[in-house]
């Protein structure tokens, strides 16, 4: 299993054009300076009223398939 960890700060506006499907794919950078980029699908469960605000650590198989998002803190 790889693990990435990074954070995320989005406004709830710009939720919702991932949530509407405006962006299919989120790019972030984890810890270590690597590009990751992932369905936006994944990040719905994690939208407040104040956007998207936290740590978070991506789980993917070792073929880099997802297996889940979670927030960490």
């Amino acid at each position: 299993m790889i693990e990435y960890y990074f954070s995320i700060r989005l406004s709830y506006n710009e939720c919702m054009d991932y949530y509407h499907g405006r962006f299919s794919s989120l790019q972030v950078v984890e810890d270590s300076g690597k590009t990751i980029r992932f369905a936006a699908t994944h990040l719905r469960p994690f939208i407040s009223s104040i956007g998207i605000r936290g740590r978070f650590r991506l789980l993917l198989t070792p073929e880099n398939k997802f297996i889940r998002l979670e927030r960490v803190a």
